[in-house]
């Protein structure tokens, strides 16, 4: 190799500057160069484009493959010490090209973003950038995964792309996310707001714009590591297989005020990566492995609002589950819900259209697909919640769960009002009428297909998974579904 052509290398190699590069250092942050080397397995990692600079002393991007936990991931991480990671045509080429390789080749694509937005030297070309990238990102979406780990500014069009990728990762310290800057949303408000207030980690989470919130850069890369061990390269593929906890293992419990405790109970070693926690807590939405294999859990929590349903608690599930469709994740639903939440004026319409995304969502998807009523199962929220009359493949109850229009005292006061009228005993009244909605009466009605214990419900389910592992379904032929966001 020459000397010249070694020192371009060099050079490239050097994004910004040793004066840029302690800039980021003081500001607590990584190179991407740094980021990717804690990414991907130990000197795994190729770079793809270093030349691909044009005359510019560097590119703002740097992109490439390697592995992690010894399979086939691509990167591309945006360089902050480069014209502050700003994305022009140049970038948007790198990034274009080892997305199209991630999709040929059926392996993962991580985005690590610190942007300030689009290179506005270029004009309307950068905003031309911006739309191939997007362009591309849907275009795989659903053929490979794609995680986004947003480790310092996010700006403009560079929100749009995380915002369309299967799971994004905030590291709160440095990580912000917003469309138009503080200084200006400020100005127009007349209120002091920083970029915390508008994209910060707490922010993302609570608006379920993020799905998983940690503090640092190490810990969102750590983050995106375990979740990529969770998904398969591909939605050609399974997700692999790991070690099994004792598949005959007893869960010690009759019910459960918090639903974190049994989605922690039902998952192999105790161990689950939840998604959206801060978002509409009264649903729990979670990756965990089952016998080994990838599971997606949707779970009411009763510990919040007795799990009702509410607009944000349906979209966070419908997501969820179509994405474990989309990558071959079987679903296990664990029903515990009052029904819907309270509505008005002020919600009732986003409730409806809440609902048929979760509706659709469960009808739409092909994967294996248990669900477990462990308490009330209530209104249209049964329907909603994985039941067997919108696709559910095999169902299981608890012995005290209680399936039903409306909750008992509602429906014994509407039902018996004469009765009642007439000196009735009312708690008598409530306990026929929950008896008559119980686990029996649905299992009679072939609403369920078995009453088991609540301690054998990880072997249960465990067993129907294994049983409709060869699980098929022939759609009828079209372009798409009408989904109604």
């Amino acid at each position: 190799m020459s000397v010249e052509l070694n020192e371009r290398r060099q050079q490239l190699l050097a994004g910004g500057g040793k004066d840029r590069v302690a800039k980021q250092h003081e500001a607590g942050k990584m190179t991407a160069r740094e980021r990717l080397g804690k990414l991907f397995d130990e000197g795994s990692f190729v770079e793809t484009g270093v030349f691909a600079a044009g005359k510019a002393e560097a590119s703002s991007v740097v992109t490439g493959y390697g592995t992690v936990n010894d399979r086939p991931v691509y990167a591309y991480a945006q360089d902050f010490t480069v014209k502050a990671g700003a994305v022009g045509k140049n970038a948007a080429d790198k990034i274009v090209r080892v997305m199209e390789l991630a999709a040929k080749t059926g392996a993962p694509v991580v985005a690590l973003c610190d942007s300030a937005g689009a290179n506005l030297l270029e004009g309307v070309e950068a905003l031309d950038a911006y739309a191939r990238i997007m362009q591309e990102t849907a275009k795989i979406s659903g053929v490979v995964p794609q995680i986004s780990l947003i480790l310092g500014p996010c700006a403009g069009g560079a929100a749009f792309v995380p915002a369309m990728t299967d799971v994004v990762i905030v590291a709160d310290k440095a990580g912000e996310m917003y469309v138009t800057g503080p200084q200006v949303v400020s100005a127009r408000t007349r209120r002091n707001l920083t970029a915390k207030d508008l994209g910060g980690g707490k922010k993302l989470a609570e608006t379920g714009a993020a799905h998983i919130v940690v503090d640092t850069e190490d810990e969102a890369i750590a983050a995106a590591r375990k979740v990529l061990d969770l998904l398969p390269g591909n939605n050609q593929e399974d997700a692999p297989l790991a070690a099994s906890d004792d598949l005959n293992r007893q869960l010690d419990i009759e019910a459960y005020a918090d639903a974190h405790d049994l989605v922690s109970r039902v998952a192999d070693f105790y161990d689950y990566v939840e998604l959206s926690r801060d978002y509409a807590p009264n649903m729990v939405t979670a990756l965990a492995r089952l016998g080994g294999r990838t599971v997606g859990i949707v779970a009411n929590n009763p510990a919040e609002g007795e799990g009702a349903l509410c607009a944000g608690a349906c979209k966070k599930a419908a997501r969820f589950v179509r994405l474990c469709d989309c990558y071959n994740i079987p679903v296990v639903t664990l029903v515990n819900t009052a029904g819907q939440t309270t509505v008005d004026e002020t919600n009732n319409a986003p409730s409806i259209a809440a609902a048929a995304e979760l509706i659709y969502a469960y009808a739409e998807a092909v994967v294996p697909k248990v669900s477990v009523l462990c308490g009330q199962a209530v209104g249209a929220a049964y329907a909603a919640m994985g039941s067997k009359g919108n696709g559910a493949d095999v169902v299981y109850a608890w012995p005290k769960a209680f399936v039903a229009p409306m909750n008992a005292e509602a429906a014994v006061r509407i039902l018996k009002a004469q009765e009642i009228k007439d000196g009735a005993d009312i708690a008598k009244l409530i306990q026929d009428y929950e008896a008559e909605c119980g686990a029996v009466a649905t299992a009679e009605a072939g609403l369920a297909d078995d009453v088991i214990a609540p301690q054998a419900t990880r072997q249960m389910v465990a067993s129907a998974l294994e049983m409709l592992m060869g699980k098929r379904e022939v759609a009828l032929p079209r372009k798409h579904g009408n989904l109604p966001l």
